[in-house]
């Protein structure tokens, strides 16, 4: 079966047309051009028939069939191109021909077939014109020179196979062109929607990201310092009467604590109002902004936030972790705190990693194990720095205390999830002797 361009962009909608038609407009064409074909082999079996001596209803049946055979042009092209050409020494089919030439010209057929059924059909015209001016010209019919016959009949064979398989050849180059940027519009479609997926996937996995950090950060900056002010408090609470001056005291460090906790957090909420009106490309993020833009504006808002909260130059270091020990000290903790090895600075993100372990981890304590002493050991390695916070088991009264403290069990999420996305390794569990161990060891780069 042979198609032509056209054929393959209809067919891309599934055929609606009768039998092998993809459309009806093109059905009934080909039959209408069959139908005049059929007329005009009819009118012309009339001579043939009397010059081959044969009854003229004969020659009539046989130009009605003959020029019916364009009806499947579209199918069998190869087919009505060879039977124009065998009824061509009868001098019959010249419609067929023509559009028989054009139908093949502008099939997707191998141009060796082409090049030589269109040979074929010049030839036969040439020799049938050559042959039937002779004739004429024996008979008297026509008195020309000797050389109009050769000329009269290269001219009738080229005008006659020339013309319509050039326009075939371009018209079925034009089809295939068009085909093929149909092709590349619709492949070029499904990239972009394929690339508006993905943004999208990005866009979500930035917020998710960006609300993730934004909860580790926020318990990071809580839930240590509300931890320190409720212990304070319990212990303001007991010596208010018997110790004033010491009552004194922990009041001034509640309050010293809420006013870091406060600040912290402001630093915290001012970066992520001004990254709700983050402009990409010199528009809002909101509706009608690109995906790709939107997850741009996540990203960034997501950096901000981690500048803001200790993963950028601003954030924690570990020169402050003999304050953060003190403030646990101040608040009846007993923490013991060892250094080994050379000391010296690290990326941000690393010191801001390994100081917000320390801080949760002494956070914990107060809030499971309050009273229980705690080893604080820090280990600076040739490329890696080693950080482990260990209590003992926690006394009766401490875990009286303790269980005042809420707890929201991410903590020791959020420290895997910092130390694992710098490539290091966390670990954390139960001692043998009943206390609690958390060891972290972050690469130095």
């Amino acid at each position: 079966m042979t198609t032509t361009g056209a054929d393959h962009a209809a067919a891309r909608t599934g055929p609606v047309g009768p039998w092998w038609w993809t459309r009806w407009r093109s059905a009934v064409l080909d039959g209408g051009l069959a139908l005049v074909s059929a007329v005009e082999c009819a009118l012309e079996g009339v001579p043939f028939a009397r010059d081959a001596g044969i009854p003229v209803a004969v020659g009539v049946v046989f130009g009605v069939l003959a020029g019916a055979v364009l009806v499947v042009r579209r199918r069998w092209p190869v087919a009505v191109v060879l039977v124009s050409v065998a009824i061509t020494p009868a001098q019959m089919g010249f419609l067929m021909g023509v559009v028989g030439l054009y139908t093949l010209a502008a099939a997707e057929l191998p141009r060796r077939i082409i090049a030589a059924l269109s040979g074929m059909s010049l030839v036969g015209m040439f020799l049938v014109t050559l042959v039937r001016l002779r004739q004429d010209m024996v008979r008297g019919d026509v008195s020309v020179g000797g050389w109009f016959v050769p000329f009269a009949s290269v001219t009738m064979a080229l005008g006659m196979t020339a013309p319509p398989v050039l326009l075939g050849l371009y018209v079925g180059a034009r089809r295939r062109l068009m085909e093929s940027l149909r092709e590349r519009a619709d492949s070029l479609e499904r990239e972009l929607h394929l690339l508006a997926e993905r943004a999208e996937e990005r866009a979500e996995w930035a917020r998710s990201e960006e609300r993730t950090r934004i909860a580790r950060e926020m318990h990071d900056v809580v839930a240590h310092r509300v931890s320190l002010m409720v212990v304070h408090a319990a212990a303001l609470q007991a010596v208010a009467r018997k110790d004033p001056e010491k009552a004194v005291r922990n009041a001034a460090l509640v309050g010293d604590m809420g006013r870091q906790a406060l600040t912290e957090l402001r630093e915290m909420l001012g970066v992520l109002r001004s990254g709700e009106g983050a402009a990409v490309g010199g528009r809002s993020v909101g509706a009608g902004v690109p995906l790709a833009a939107v997850g741009e504006a996540a990203a960034v808002a997501a950096s901000r936030v981690a500048e803001a909260s200790g993963e950028g130059v601003e954030g924690p270091r570990l020169v402050e972790l003999g304050e953060l020990v003190g403030q646990s000290v101040a608040a009846g903790m007993v923490v013991d705190l060892s250094v080994v090895g050379e000391v010296r600075s690290y990326a941000p993100e690393v010191e801001a990693t390994a100081y917000r372990v320390v801080q949760e981890a002494l956070t914990n304590v107060h809030k499971h194990a309050a009273g229980a002493k705690t080893y604080v050991r820090v280990a600076h390695r040739g490329s890696e720095i080693a950080v482990q916070v260990e209590n003992e088991p926690p006394s009766e009264v401490g875990v009286v205390s303790g269980a005042r403290l809420p707890s929201g069990g991410n903590g020791l999420v959020g420290m895997k999830e910092r130390v694992v996305a710098l490539g290091g390794v966390f670990v954390s569990g139960p001692t043998d002797v009943g206390g609690f161990r958390v060891s972290a060891v972050i690469p130095a780069s």
